[in-house]
């Protein structure tokens, strides 16, 4: 019996892992790596690299979106100063996500998801209205999950470290590479 297919967006491999192991049970998934906030480059490429080693590690078709920086710092401009959680991060889910329902569609996926909420530094509920506004929109199921709930978190950073994956101190964004900096 064929699974349905999943668009899955992935940020990195640390914070894929569990969610991969966890949806491959109900799932043929493509792994999308869809990043134009993550800077500088060379953090990009070697959080894409994990990724996609890891992908065909295991078996798993994987993707990748156009590294589109100036789309990524147009949209943010004026939000340098945001928090973490605050309206930058929102419109940099709706950029992903938006670029992820539109491939998902295309490409005949029956459902379309992210990792992003596998992060204790991100805001659940705003990627979960972004996901389901987005879902009505392009008429396509949005996997709506809260992943670091029963301490996926935990879970994720253990499985990673079992696979010695490179793990980054922030979420990817100049920005927010600033604040943890100071």
């Amino acid at each position: 019996m064929m699974k349905p297919k999943l668009l899955l967006h992935s940020c990195c491999a640390p914070c894929s892992i569990y969610i991969i192991g966890e949806l491959a049970k109900q799932f043929e998934i493509t792994v999308f790596f869809y990043d134009p906030n993550i800077h500088p480059r060379k953090e990009y490429i070697l959080r894409r690299d994990e990724m996609k080693k890891y992908a065909k590690k295991i078996g798993l078709n994987f993707a990748e979106g156009d590294y589109q920086t100036k789309e990524w710092f147009d949209k943010a401009q004026g939000l340098e100063s945001e928090p973490e959680k605050g309206r930058r991060c929102e419109l940099c889910f709706d950029l992903r996500l938006s670029k992820t329902v539109v491939k998902a569609q295309a490409e005949k996926y029956d459902a379309f998801a992210t990792v992003l909420s596998i992060s204790p530094h991100k805001d659940y509920q705003q990627i979960s209205a972004i996901g389901n506004k987005l879902a009505q929109q392009f008429g396509i199921n949005f996997l709506d999950r809260d992943w670091k709930k029963k301490n996926g978190f935990k879970i994720a950073t253990k499985m990673s470290k079992e696979q010695n994956f490179y793990r980054q101190d922030y979420c990817g964004c100049i920005y927010s590479k600033k604040q943890h900096e100071t």
